[in-house]
């Protein structure tokens, strides 16, 4: 392990081996960095030439870079002994830190994910936040501010040990350590605030687009739409600190975004330039062939052959012929040594006492087990074994017991609880083997979790078993006459060996008696073995190489094997080198991590001698990165009597048993393979020596020769088995009698693997004999060595690029000395997103790390795996520690890691994903082309045969009907009809929470109350004709009283929802908003609200001494007004109506008296309302539909509304429902709340509800008031539901209403039921609009918003050139009808702005009419049905608001689309809602469940928005249940929830920021 800095000096060996042990003690941390240095020079200081003119005082990081040694190459070195050996190379390591040492000088800085301080672990020295480590080094604190770098490992420990020591002394002289501490621990923050102050500077429009490829000067200025009366923002009343286009600044949030954008706009990879269509235009980019890619030029390669296998003619014809021979010739010698964990000798089990017991054992499998007449287990029968790792000699027994009983043994783990990893899948296999006996020893039975009966429970997955133990003691005895069959090896199953595939699926491949006794034969004479050798054994027995060559091979020659168990080995590492020692062993088997372990361990130790090893045996040695730890190894014991040509890897695969293991030599000059191939060839599958790029290297040794009688070629990994060229990597194949045959009962898979004839190019099979896949990638190079460069199940092929999850794993090692991952504990495997895989690393971090370093640590890993690999990392999760699936030897159970990641179950407490620089696939940026003038799209649209887009409902003035109330132009005086013609009719009942009828209001009653108030106005409020007046009610009998006192008394009424009495601070100044800006010259209330409105919580909100003077209804003059106020003209101003529309604007529209008469008569005639009938509403009564429905259309049509107020649903869900049926009501209206409050609430509640007489039967309409596209999922859910208790499937449909126009369509009673369809989404994202099948890929299911309303005419326009569509085009939806609203009532007067959203024209074809613009996006569609009036119905759908749609990659995008798909992705995201930010993604998601899973979130929103909108998500931030906002109707305010998230006021679990 000698450093690379001292490759020129000639030090003799002693030294060498003196550094390396310095090393590892500065590794483990033995000495301190001081010391090591100070040692060092010591060894090395005599060898050193000392170049001229440097002066010995000067500070090493300064001298001139004369001598081969920097000051930097010792940091890096400094713990290398921590770091997991097994995957690390010098040279590797030295690259990552070379190419990250390049990254410095180009990084940027990376925003860091925000954390709420419950999910981040408290560190100790929390108070303060370390400085940003990235100098050179800490002398030159004079320049630390201006470095953006992460640190190099080099700095990284100094640079704490100096601020900590600053901390501690409480000078700060570095420019970086005040750093803000609340950000969840992020240093950068205050660079952030930086970066942000100087683009404030220089951009004040919005920020640039960086999700398009153009380049950055062509910046498209979108500026967001403030609108003048914003409502107040729903997150207390912060005050939003806004720059002149109304972007929130000074927010650690927009920081951060900023810093993204920044960091996004740096170049990416070249997108790709081909593409392939996707069975539409949308075009996702496929990857071309680079042209310079290196492409395999060898001649075809040959089949290699192993030497012969030769027979020796005392070589046992089976295996228990050798077992019989030993056991009855020298029954004394030792067979198999355990040992305790002291390491002393526990048990020796001898040649003698195996024979008999095994015999004994194959005696009671056979006959002791069911009865005499049905024996349980027979011959060829399957029977599994369960044995714990530290007892072989049970298992050894147990084993040959099988053999000689001629049953077939199947060796699993021992199951530890009922939910190991990977335990189900043991279990399949299990069942598909038809095991129904387990075999098992005492201890190991006795430590089986146990039912209260005592019994041990089926484990999940698992068959039925009995289980019998195989203890002596336990056994009877055989009789004299019976003896156990021996005969000669043959085809019959000897053993099968379980094997875990890269998806967890568990398969058993059969190992025939002929091809164990041949494999047996060919590893002894491979390794030479001899009788009586003495052999250590570190593997696991029961299966692979540990088996082959401790349970099997060793029998056949009578040799000792020292078993070492994997607990031993835990407590004392240097176990196995003792052994050796101790018994003088010829052999030992391990593996690179027990060699690592040793030379961690081995400094204590002074008599170790390794001289008497002729053999070692490195069983993985076939890993790519097993190489470094055989020469550190090498080189620390060569000093003890190791030597070189000992060291012997080998290569095996559970199919093909040992592929090609390296011979041990006499000859010592022979020095083995070594392969340094270009890691950028590899990845295309060539082999390429590396000269020049020291950078990316693999440096590979060989694994020796084929086995004895085999012949090895290698073959293309996919597609047809043709072989490679010789400079080519393939899957090597293998053709001998020593392999398996089969994977257990499964014909195809094992036809595909154990069945393959390996064909020349002209297509001809090499041999009439099949060769078996060995699931290992390599090639054959010259002289015959097997190399191994990775394996099949580690294949990761990204964009038609190969990589080894290995190597990504040793990348990851090589970036830190293991400082925040576990040794050993990272998994990295590849999901396929998007037609691609992604690789995706997941880590276990130490505890004691704190979110910086993690976060460090993770961004560096990525620019070394980038520089090294040239590829990108999806997503890099980290773990807290210990909780991944482990494998029963303690490795990660990979396919099980993999599975928790796709489920969100992973619960990582550090996520990274970078979606941004690893999807290059995405479809090309939709470029919009030159617009085309809408007289071409009409004529286009006539020409094609397209009729244009226009429809409408009935006509008004045709209609015949006996409407009395037509001949009033006032609904004041209406009233006063009514309550001369018929004063005690029941207009109104209002109910309460319990269902019973809490008041109700005839005719006269309402008339009478209304003159009351009327006098109220003018004598206490003292207000003229034309004055506006604020109802401030709770939903109810007063509120429609208050209104129409307003009429009488000639004022303008505006309803307010009342504050929420728990919720003063938000909702108050909402109120007031209102009140002010639609100049209330009074406010009218409750004595209740009254009160509440002057109450000190009041006062906290909002200025209480601007309200306008308060009037109390409660108590009102007895007197009637002089006369009752009739308005000149019918145009003149009737009411207004405040709403906060979808969009978060707060927007009042004004109603005139004619409108209002002609909207009522509208809906009269929809739904048939006449005095008789009855109308049940569950609606709020304060602005559009619901305000209408609950004060105006009773007075006009004269039926009775039953008022049901919503809130009150909160406490009795069941309430609307139950008045339904109790009143036998045929029409009623409510919310999307309310129909999501019954279905959630009385979901399980359906047969209690049927048992209380709830009948839904009589409902002929039920429709939902909304002012959005119809929530298809919410109705259809509710319809099923429902439907036990005779709810008719047609009943439910939706009404559609909007700012200008408050109801566009409305179902009604008459005419065809509501229709769906279902169109592409991706034609919809280019404003078509394309039907398609129900169930076809990215269908979405259209719900018709209603029928359209008497008196209605609607066309659909283009938004832009507001020019006429054709049927089936996407476009905004026009309005002209008689209660259209006359225009927006603001303070400021601005109404020119908004002038053209009430009178618009078209720009051709019909230009005369005056539309008013809906702002919402629809189509119109023909249906085959008819109308009431025997015409051809025309259905009108809502796609979604236009100022909500965003635009991204050029085309338009429906938020609740996107949302739709991120609520399936997981079962705890109950909500959802996005919108952008400087053209990023940003996705809010509330979390319901443990914060522990707020992470697990980040990836599968991420993928999911990938998948099925080809959107790359920006910023994921997930929150508590109910933070996304949401109005009266239900509906998401989507524009405050930014405004909240940017002026940080969402309090989120986590953000995660995509790079």
């Amino acid at each position: 392990m000698a450093d690379r800095s001292l490759e020129g000096l000639s030090l003799p060996l002693e030294v060498r081996a003196r550094l390396a042990e310095l090393e590892l003690e500065l590794s483990e941390g033995d000495i301190t960095q001081k010391g090591y240095e100070k040692k060092r020079s010591k060894l090395i200081g005599a060898y050193l030439p000392q170049p001229p003119g440097v002066d010995q005082a000067l500070p090493q990081e300064r001298r001139t870079p004369v001598t081969p040694s920097s000051s930097s190459r010792y940091h890096r070195r400094r713990s290398s002994g921590s770091r997991d050996e097994r995957y690390r190379s010098d040279v590797h390591t030295e690259a990552v830190q070379a190419a990250l040492a390049k990254h410095k000088e180009r990084k940027m800085a990376v925003p860091m994910p925000s954390k709420r301080r419950s999910l981040v672990v408290q560190t100790s020295m929390d108070a303060y936040t370390p400085p940003d480590t990235s100098s050179g080094s800490e002398d030159e604190g004079s320049i630390q501010g201006d470095s953006q770098g992460t640190p190099t490992s080099s700095q990284g420990s100094i640079n704490m040990e100096h601020w900590i020591s600053q901390a501690i002394h409480g000078s700060t002289t570095s420019t970086t350590s005040s750093s803000s501490t609340q950000s969840g621990g992020s240093g950068a923050a205050h660079r952030l605030a930086d970066v942000m102050a100087q683009t404030h500077i220089e951009n004040h429009s919005a920020p640039p687009d960086v999700t398009t490829y153009t380049s950055e000067h062509s910046i498209q200025v979108e500026r967001p739409q403030g609108s003048t009366s914003r409502a107040a923002p729903k997150y207390g009343n912060a005050e939003l600190m806004e720059t002149g286009d109304g972007v929130p600044v000074s927010s650690r949030v927009s920081a951060k975004i900023q810093q993204l954008v920044n960091t996004l706009k740096r170049p990416k990879r070249p997108p790709l330039r081909e593409f392939f269509v996707d069975d539409f235009e949308e075009l996702l980019e496929v990857q071309q062939p680079d042209p310079n890619q290196p492409k395999p030029e060898g001649a075809q390669m040959l089949a290699m052959r192993g030497e012969q296998l030769g027979v020796v003619t005392n070589w046992p014809p089976s295996l228990e012929a050798a077992l019989q021979r030993w056991g009855t010739i020298s029954p004394k010698a030792p067979c198999l040594t355990t040992m305790d964990t002291n390491g002393k000798p526990l048990y020796i089990l001898t040649y003698g006492k195996l024979w008999t017991r095994s015999m004994k054992v194959a005696y009671n499998i056979l006959h002791k087990l069911g009865t005499k007449q049905e024996p349980m287990v027979r011959p060829g029968d399957r029977v599994a074994l369960v044995f714990p790792n530290n007892d072989p000699a049970a298992f050894m027994v147990a084993f040959y017991g099988c053999l000689l009983a001629e049953v077939v043994p199947v060796p699993i783990e021992v199951p530890l609880t009922r939910k190991d990893a990977g335990s189900q899948q043991i279990g399949f296999l299990l069942g598909s083997c038809g095991v129904t006996v387990a075999l098992t020893s005492d201890a190991c039975h006795k430590g089986l979790p146990k039912s209260p009966t005592g019994e041990i429970p089926q484990f999940k997955g698992w068959p039925k078993l009995l289980w019998f133990v195989t203890e002596s003691k336990h056994l009877s005895k055989p009789p004299r006459d019976w003896f156990p069959h021996i005969k000669d090896a043959n085809n019959d199953t000897a053993y099968i060996e379980y094997k875990t595939c890269k998806d967890g699926s568990v398969l058993g491949v059969t190992v025939t008696r002929i091809a164990l006794l041949t494999h047996c034969q060919a590893l002894t004479q491979a390794c030479g073995y001899t009788e009586a050798e003495t052999i250590v054994n570190v593997l696991d027995f029961k299966k692979d190489v540990g088996l082959w060559h401790g349970i099997l091979t060793s029998v056949m020659n009578m040799m000792h094997v020292i078993s070492i168990p994997y607990s031993l080995m835990k407590v004392n590492p240097l176990s196995w080198i003792q052994k050796v020692c101790q018994y003088k062993a010829k052999v030992a088997c391990v593996k690179s991590r027990d060699m690592h372990w040793a030379l961690v361990a081995h400094r204590d130790q002074r008599d170790i001698n390794l001289s008497s090893l002729r053999m070692l045996i490195v069983a993985d040695g076939a890993n790519p990165w097993s190489i470094s730890s055989c020469d550190a190894f090498l080189n620390v014991f060569q000093s003890k009597g190791l030597r070189q040509e000992v060291i012997c890897p080998c290569a095996s695969s559970p199919e093909a048993l040992t592929v090609a293991i390296r011979r041990p030599t006499d000859d010592s000059n022979q020095p083995p393979g070594r392969g340094v191939l270009s890691m950028h060839g590899l990845t295309y599958g060539v082999i390429r020596v590396d000269s020049e790029e020291k950078l990316s290297v693999l440096t590979v040794q060989d694994v020796g020769l084929v086995m004895p009688g085999a012949i090895m070629c290698a073959v293309k990994p996919d597609g047809v088995p043709q072989l490679c060229r010789t400079d080519e990597v393939g899957e090597l194949c293998v053709c001998a009698i020593a392999t398996g045959t089969s994977y257990y009962g499964l014909s195809g898979m094992t036809k595909n693997t154990f069945e393959v004839f390996p064909m020349t190019s002209s297509g001809a099979p090499i041999s009439e004999y099949p060769f078996i896949r060995t699931g290992l990638l390599g090639f054959i190079g010259p002289g015959g060595l097997v190399f191994v460069v990775g394996k099949m199940d580690g294949l990761m092929v990204v964009s038609g690029r190969r990589h080894n999850a290995d190597d990504i794993v040793a990348t990851a090692l090589a970036v830190e000395p293991m400082k925040f991952v576990y040794r050993g504990r990272i998994a990295v495997f590849s999901v396929s997103v998007l037609h691609d895989e992604r690789i995706v690393i997941v880590a276990e971090q130490r505890p004691d790390s704190t979110e910086e370093d993690s976060f460090q640590w993770m961004s560096r890993v990525l620019q070394a795996i980038d520089s090294i690999h040239q590829v990108g990392v999806y997503c890099l999760a980290l773990v807290p520690a210990n909780t991944l699936p482990k494998t029963p030897l303690g490795g990660i159970h990979l396919s099980e890691t993999k599975q928790l990641f796709l489920e969100g179950a992973l619960h990582p407490c550090n996520v990274l994903m970078c979606p941004h620089t690893c999807v290059t696939n995405l479809p090309k940026p939709r470029q919009k082309q030159p617009e085309i003038g809408p007289a071409s799209v009409m004529v286009g649209n006539l020409v094609s045969g397209k009729r244009i887009a226009q429809a409408s409902g009935r006509d008004l003035g045709q209609i015949e009907d006996n409407d009395q109330a037509r001949k009033f132009l006032f609904l004041s005086e209406v009233l006063q009809w009514r309550a001369q013609t018929t004063p005690d009719h029941v207009l109104y009942t209002l109910l309460n929470c319990r269902g019973t009828i809490a008041n109700s209001l005839t005719c006269v009653q309402l008339h009478k109350r209304a003159e009351k108030i009327a006098v109220m106005l003018m004598e206490r409020g003292h207000l003229q004709d034309g004055d506006h007046v604020a109802l401030v009610y709770p939903p109810g009998i007063d509120l429609i009283a208050a209104f129409y006192g307003c009429l009488y008394a000639g004022c303008v009424p505006i309803t307010v929802r009342p504050p929420h009495p728990q919720n003063i601070a938000t909702t108050l100044p909402t109120v007031k908003m209102i009140v002010e800006v639609s100049r209330s010259a009074c406010l009218m209330t409750t004595q209740l609200i009254c009160k509440l409105l002057r109450s000190r919580e009041a006062a906290a909100a909002v200025d209480v001494r601007t309200w306008p003077p308060i009037l109390d209804t409660d108590d009102l003059p007895k007197k009637r007004p002089p006369q009752i106020y009739k308005p000149s003209n019918p145009d003149m101003l009737a009411y207004l109506d405040f709403s906060v529309s979808t969009t978060g604007m707060l927007a009042g529209v004004k109603m005139s008296h004619s409108a209002t008469s002609a909207f009522c008569r509208s809906i009269k005639l929809q739904c048939e309302l006449y005095p008789s009938r009855e109308v049940a509403i569950c609606l709020d009564p304060y602005c559009g539909l619901g305000f209408v429905l609950w004060c105006l259309c009773s007075v006009y049509s004269g039926h009775q509304s039953i008022l049901i107020p919503p809130s009150e649903l909160e406490t009795t869900p069941a309430l609307w429902l139950l008045a339904v049926s109790q009143y036998k009501v045929r029409d009623t209206f409510c919310s999307y709340s309310v129909m999501e409050l019954c279905t959630k609430g009385l979901g399980s509640q359906t047969e209690s509800l049927k048992a209380r007489g709830l009948d839904l039967s009589r409902v002929r309409t039920c429709v939902v008031v909304a002012e959005e596209r119809p929530r298809i999922a919410l109705t259809q859910s509710f319809s099923k539901l429902f439907k036990d208790l005779g709810l008719h499937p047609r009943a439910v449909s939706t009404s559609f209403g909007c700012r200008v126009n408050l109801a566009i369509c409305l179902q009604g009673t008459s005419g065809p039921d509501p229709t769906t369809v279902y169109v592409d989404m991706r034609a919809l994202r280019h404003d078509r609009v394309r039907l398609v099948e129900r169930g076809s890929p990215h269908s979405l299911p259209l719900m018709e918003s209603g029928k359209i309303l008497p008196g209605v005419r609607i066309i659909i326009a283009n938004p832009e050139t507001k020019g006429p569509l054709g049927d089936s085009h996407l476009g905004e939806i026009w309005v002209h009808s008689a209660h259209n609203a006359s225009g927006y009532f603001t303070i400021y007067g601005d109404e020119s702005l908004q002038s053209d959203h009430f009178n618009s024209r078209l720009s051709f074809g019909d230009t005369q009419t005056i539309w008013a613009r809906t702002g919402y996006l629809g189509f119109l569609r023909r249906t085959e049905l008819t109308d009431a009036n025997g015409e051809r119905h025309d259905a009108l759908y809502v796609v979604g608001a236009l100022d909500e749609a965003m635009e991204l990659r050029g085309m338009r995008y429906h938020p609740i689309d996107i949302e739709t798909s991120v609520i399936r992705a997981h079962k705890s995201i109950t909500e959802c809602a996005v919108f952008t930010w400087t053209n990023l993604l940003v996705v809010v998601v509330e979390l319901d469940g443990s914060e522990q899973e707020a992470l697990d979130l980040v990836p599968l929103v991420t993928n999911v928005v990938l998948e099925e909108h080809y959107l790359i998500v920006g910023v994921v931030v997930v929150v508590d249940v109910g933070v996304i906002p949401i109005n009266s109707r239900g509906e998401k305010q989507r524009m405050h929830l930014r405004d909240g998230f940017l002026a940080d006021q969402l309090d989120p679990i986590y953000v995660a920021y995509n790079m």
